[in-house]
């Protein structure tokens, strides 16, 4: 019965590597570009508008100047971000981010959110009309004309293209000191006939991402309409919109209080397009196939045709967001200009109503000690003093069965070869002793949501991206970079490169080494198959965590060693009676 118990006990040992392996996002070393970028290229299909302050008076043109460079490009020279609109099509399909970088080491790129069409990762938004009759409208082809020579924040910019039938195009385009455009798609019609538009918006993306976020991290199309949250793979939309006419999804949302929201999202960037609450639009996921990987688009276009009467003016306002999915700034947004559920942009899960405060309080810790890993062992100490009464009932609890162990032992030898009778007799002496084995689970089961809501942090806030810890830790969202198979760095290869599992850093070593001084404090298990598997626990969970966060690792340590301390206390204050009676356990 003990072999087949180890046989389970491996195979369980076994699933949990297996399971993790699959479940969890993998952390790689080597900068992934598309997580680094969300880069998006647009071409067919019509959505919504963007907002933007009025700068010329109704019925006139803003003054024209030629267009900047051979490449017909206008400059954006912002505070966080920088960059250039494209007057061919009018598209916004260049720009980087000045606070972040692909990698932490000297010299790397800055992350590319927006990517023109002719690059390797095509990335884009675009704002436009659709015409209800005969009427000639502005395409991707059209060049636009500009009135100041760059966008920055104290110089927002008119872009003007005349049809040269009594119709004049304006985008009026600002952009605030963050990440946020805002668009007013102005039309003025001097013709003496009126017209019906459909101002449309949309963020289109040309490739096919790595996602690189698991089953735990959304990565693609992502939308909030009429309160609710959208989220699509890229193989899913691609596969609807084979079934529907090149729309993987839509959805309709009322004239309101709140915005509407959709894009494409990456693991910490957002592109996305917000029409003004008070536009009914219908917001759809397309998919349009091409000589290349095809174009995923996220769009919105108004419900219904605004007439637009001779000599009268059309304004639609809009924003268009891209950058990095700040938490603090996704909330303000939110407040400010009255989007919906802006914060879901960031995936906390099913579980954000506990997510979302852990992150908070991460967050104010390491504001006020100025390092996430330190932020991360006082949170520990913090958890671990909250649920130290548990701690109190799960030692008393081990030391009771501690001290049942001749029992136990006895009763398997009195019914060997007879499970049954083994397990109704333990469980009368049980009872009869007050003990109960279950017991000392429950302070691991209570902390089990922190860890897995910490976890989550961990992967999926950009706050925590390329934070440093001490020493050789340069990013806590990424694995240890170090690799006892490789004596750590002395050896010129990668032994991952063979094998993923031939990776090993300093921290998950660290791990198991905290692991085992808390076996050599407990007393081990009283069935032998259980103790075979308490004693390679460790070697399981240095292996499955090599490759997780080292911010995640460095938790787990500081979590184990204060483990550790408790007990060392709890045991120093706890004295058994003199005749070391079962359950006579005071402190």
């Amino acid at each position: 019965m003990d072999m087949k118990r180890l046989l389970l006990a491996f195979a369980i040992s076994f699933a949990i590597i297996i399971g993790f392996e699959k479940l969890m996002p993998q952390q790689t070393h080597q900068s992934v570009r598309h997580d680094q970028a969300a880069s998006t290229q647009s071409t067919p299909a019509g959505d919504a508008p963007r907002p933007t302050t009025d700068l010329t008076p109704p019925g006139s043109q803003p003054a024209s100047i030629p267009p900047p460079g051979p490449e017909h490009r206008l400059p954006i020279a912002a505070t966080r971000v920088h960059g250039s609109i494209n007057l061919v099509g009018a598209r916004f399909d260049d720009l980087l981010l000045a606070d972040y970088h692909e990698t932490v080491k000297p010299g790397s790129p800055e992350v590319r959110v927006l990517e023109p069409q002719d690059q390797t990762q095509p990335n884009l938004v675009q704002l436009g009309w659709s015409a209800v009759g005969d009427v000639k409208m502005p395409d991707s082809d059209t060049l636009w004309t500009a009135d100041q020579p760059s966008l920055t924040q104290a110089t927002p910019v008119t872009l003007s293209w005349d049809n040269g039938a009594g119709l004049v195009f304006q985008l009026l385009v600002s952009i605030d000191r963050d990440y946020m455009f805002t668009v007013h798609q102005r039309v003025l019609n001097h013709g003496t006939q009126p017209v019906a538009l459909l101002p449309w918006s949309r963020v289109s993306r040309s490739y096919t991402p790595v996602v690189t976020g698991g089953y735990l991290v959304h990565e693609g199309p992502i939308a909030i309409t009429d309160g609710r949250l959208e989220e699509m793979s890229y193989k899913s939309v691609k596969s609807n919109a084979a079934e529907h006419g090149g729309t993987g999804w839509s959805s309709a949302q009322p004239a309101g209080d709140r915005s509407a929201w959709a894009g494409i999202t990456d693991k910490y960037w957002l592109t996305a397009v917000i029409p003004a609450p008070d536009q009914a639009v219908t917001a759809s996921y397309r998919y349009i196939p091409n000589a290349g990987a095809g174009t995923y688009q996220a769009d919105f276009i108004v419900q219904q045709p605004i007439q637009l009467a001779a000599g009268g003016t059309l304004d639609t306002a809009s924003h268009v967001f891209a950058g990095a999915k700040e938490v603090h700034l996704l909330n303000r947004y939110e407040d400010d200009l009255r989007i919906g559920d802006f914060w879901k942009a960031v995936d906390f899960g099913w579980f954000a109503f506990l997510t979302k405060p852990i992150f908070y309080v991460l967050d104010w810790l390491n504001t006020t000690l100025g390092n996430f890993g330190v932020a991360l062992l006082v949170f520990t100490l913090i958890v671990k003093t909250l649920f130290f009464p548990l701690a109190i009932k799960q030692f008393r609890s081990m030391a009771k069965m501690k001290l049942l162990a001749p029992k136990m032992q006895a009763v398997r030898e009195r019914h060997k070869g007879d499970p049954m009778a083994t397990n109704q007799e333990m469980m009368a002496l049980y009872k009869q002793e007050g003990a109960n084995p279950m017991a000392g689970c429950l302070p691991m089961l209570v902390q089990v949501p922190v860890f897995w809501c910490l976890y989550k942090d961990l992967l999926v806030t950009i706050e925590m991206r390329q934070a440093p810890f001490f020493g050789w830790i340069k990013d806590l969202s990424e694995p240890d970079p170090t690799n006892i198979f490789n004596l750590f760095g002395l050896l010129p290869f990668d032994p991952s490169a063979l094998s993923p599992f031939l990776h090993l850093g300093v921290w998950p070593i660290i791990l198991g080494g905290t692991m085992l001084l808390m076996q050599r404090m407990n007393p081990p298990p009283a069935d032998p198959a259980q103790a075979r598997l308490f004693q390679i626990m460790p070697l399981i969970f240095m292996f499955v965590l090599a490759r997780q966060p080292a911010g995640l690792v460095i938790y787990y340590c500081g979590n184990n060693l204060l483990t550790v301390m408790q007990q060392w206390l709890i045991q120093r204050r706890t004295r058994l009676g003199g005749t070391r009676q079962v359950g006579v356990v005071r402190s």
